[in-house]
């Protein structure tokens, strides 16, 4: 096969319609929860889940590499997001001790305050936007489903 050949393996229409249907749906919640945390708190879901995250980080700070592999972002796209929060209030920054070229994100006080304010709509929205759909038992058969799209 020559380099500007491209291998494409054989996908049915069905299971070209699974895939299509899995984006969907998560693209549709996604949407959803965004547009709830903007117009009732004026964050995004972005910054909701850094908040998040440094919230649950033992002392409330994550090596900025750290937070990018947990929110799913570009260490760039990281930094620019963290910018804007340094400027919110919300977020500081802080160097490394042991490494000068390391920075620390860490929550501010009003980082919790904005986070404590808009967990009850981002928990009422993933309630109603997925958990509401389904039993216990099939949220836990499609998160064994699910987890094995990360391996």
């Amino acid at each position: 096969m020559s380099s500007t050949q491209v291998s494409h393996e054989r996908v049915t229409p069905e299971q070209l319609e699974a895939w299509r249907t899995l984006v969907r749906a998560v693209t549709l919640i996604i949407r959803r929860l965004e547009n709830d945390l903007l117009d009732r708190h004026g964050i995004s879901l972005a910054w909701y889940e850094v908040l998040a995250r440094l919230v649950e980080a033992e002392g409330h700070r994550l090596r900025m590499s750290e937070l990018a592999d947990g929110v799913m972002l570009s260490p760039s796209g990281l930094t620019r997001l963290v910018d804007r929060m340094v400027d919110a209030g919300v977020v500081r920054r802080e160097q490394s001790a042991s490494d000068a070229r390391s920075f620390y994100a860490v929550l501010t006080d009003e980082g919790y305050e904005r986070l404590r304010t808009a967990t009850g709509t981002h928990m009422r929205g993933i309630h109603e936007y997925l958990l509401s759909k389904y039993t216990d038992e099939e949220l836990q058969r499609a998160a064994a489903f699910v987890a094995r799209l990360q391996d």
